[in-house]
Order: C-alpha cells, then structure tokens, then sequence
C-alpha cells in the first residue's frame, strides 16, 4: 500500500527557507559569529535569526557554557534532519536532468585510504582523459571516525574504504566494490625467508602494521590471538605506502591486502607469501548519502568505480591462477 502525505502549504509558506539555512550553520559551528561568515552576513543579522529560530522552535537551541555555546537536546535532535532536508533541496537545485561525461565538469570528492588510491585510481584517471576530460577528483585522507560526519555535511561525495563502516545510518548508501586476500610482504635479503612462508618464519621477526584506527591490535593479530599466538609489532602506520621502503630496510613483516602488496612488492623488490594464518577476506566499501542517490553524476561515477573494481578482481584471479 502507497502511504500519500500531504504537505500543509499553508504553514510551510510561512517559513523562511533562509531560517533553515541559518539553522544549520548555527547547529554546525555553535557560534554566532562564524555561522554569520558561513552565511555572508553579519553578527547582528544571525543574532536576529538565532532569536527568530528561538521562537520557532520554542527552544534556546544554542546556551553558554564556559567559553562557548552548546547544542540543547532538541538542537542535536535537529542536526541530522536539517542538514538532510537541506542537502535534498540542493541536490533537487543542483541535479542535471541529463548527465553527459564527455561535457561536463563536475567536482568529485572522495575519502579513501592510499592503499585503495593505488588500486583503483590509475584506472579510473585513465578512463576520464580519455572520454570525461571535464571531471575533475579532489581526494581525500579517510577517517573512519569522521568519514559518515563528512557525507552528512557534503564534505565528501563518497567514501571507499576497507569496510564494513560501523555506525552507518539508513540514509547511508553502501555498495561492495571489490574484495582481496592478504599478502605479506618481506625482504629476503634482510629476513633469509623463502616464500611461502611457514607459521614459526612469520613469528621469527616483528611486523609492520597498516591502521587507519588506533590501537595495535589488526586482523593478524585476531587471528593469532585465535590459536593462542600473537606477533611483536615494531611500527604501526595509517599510510600503506610507506610499508614497502620499511620492509626494504629492516628485517620486518608486513601483512596488507594483496592488490596494493603485489605493485609494492614489484616496485621495491620484496618477496611476498601467502600468510600461513587463516584470514578474512578484505571487502573494499564505497560509501554515499542517500541525498545522491539519484544524482546521474554520482551514478556515473559509482558504475565507473565498479567496473574498475571488477577488472582490478578479475586480473588478480587470472594472475593467481597462472
């Protein structure tokens, strides 16, 4: 059954959409000053939007506390639900009706860690120059902490990460790109170890750990800890490429998802080994508001990043199978 829910025009005509706006800039910054700048207009001006929001709403939304303002209860209530209204009336602005690649320059920007920018990136770089010269990417570092914040804030159009994203909303969209194996990395000069690499090798020497989250504690190490193990971790990194010169330098392991690993490894002359513990799978997520959920631009480029995926999965079985 189609629930139909009427809009009470009336009372909706006598809002001022420019309150909303106001709104969301105080709730963002809880500062009257700086959502004045964000909004182009003076002090004075969104006092007078704060008092009129007051009235609205019949809360103080923003109260003194120490040095500055806080959001009342009913303001955080608010947050989510005026930025999501707002980010739906500029995508309806905003929206092509018609989407063409070949002529239009769009900005995209996407948070995503470097192991994956290496994977999927040259593709998809060398698929706009030929046929999407407009489209223009501006990428940025992901934060697991930070990334869900940043899409509800139109900070980033996408996100693409090593997944699943925890906390993840309903009007969060997510998709699977692609997934990898492990690969550990070593040099067999530094170490003496052939590949594959038995379970007392892998233990014999400390590791290198890839981590956009704190703590010292990876998939390895869960693993491990599984049979009663555990590994010695000599450094802990967010940036995937700075584990191949690493291990190029010292007697060290490191264990990263194999896309990345294999360029590495030919890259840098390492050796690399299957680890001798069982894994899971690495599952690659790209992540999204439901905002642009129908945006062409957005689909275009959500369909360019899966096709790439799946070409990066297929010459990684043809490769493992040779």
């Amino acid at each position: 059954m189609v629930v139909i829910v009427s809009i009470d025009h009336i009372n909706l005509a006598k809002l001022d959409l420019n309150l909303l706006i106001a709104l969301d800039a105080l709730l963002e910054t809880r500062s009257v000053t700086r959502a004045g700048k964000l909004m182009g207009i003076g002090q004075s001006a969104m006092s007078h939007n704060l008092g009129r929001l007051r009235v609205l709403f019949g809360d103080e939304l923003l109260t003194r506390r120490g040095g500055g303002m806080i959001r009342t209860p009913r303001a955080e209530s608010l947050l989510h639900s005026v930025r999501e209204a707002l980010l739906g009336v500029q995508t309806l602005l905003g929206r092509e009706a018609t989407f063409d690649p070949t002529t239009s320059d769009r900005l995209f920007r996407i948070a995503m860690p470097d192991s994956v920018e290496m994977l999927l990136m040259p593709n998809l770089l060398a698929d706009i120059r030929r046929s999407a010269a407009g489209i223009r990417l501006r990428i940025h570092n992901i934060d697991p902490e930070d990334v869900l914040q940043a899409l509800d804030e139109d900070r980033i159009d996408l996100g693409i990460g090593i997944g699943p994203f925890g906390n993840a909303q309903t009007h969060h969209r997510r998709r699977l790109l692609m997934e990898e194996d492990y690969l550990t990395l070593f040099s067999a000069a530094q170490t003496g170890l052939n590949s594959p690499l038995s379970l007392p090798d892998f233990l014999k020497f400390p590791h290198l750990l890839t981590s956009l989250r704190a703590g010292e504690n990876g998939v390895v190490d869960k693993a491990l800890a599984g049979i009663g193990l555990e590994r010695m971790i000599a450094v802990t990194t967010p940036r995937f490429m700075s584990i191949a010169p690493l291990v190029g330098s010292a007697p060290v392991l490191a264990t990263m998802h194999s896309g990345p690993g294999k360029k590495l490894a030919d890259i840098f002359g390492l050796a690399t080994s299957p680890p001798p513990v069982v894994l899971p799978k690495v599952g690659i997520e790209m992540l999204w508001h439901s905002s642009y959920g129908e945006d062409l631009a957005h689909q275009w480029l959500r369909a360019a990043l899966l096709k790439i995926a799946r070409s990066v999965e297929a010459v990684d079985l043809c490769e493992d199978a040779g």
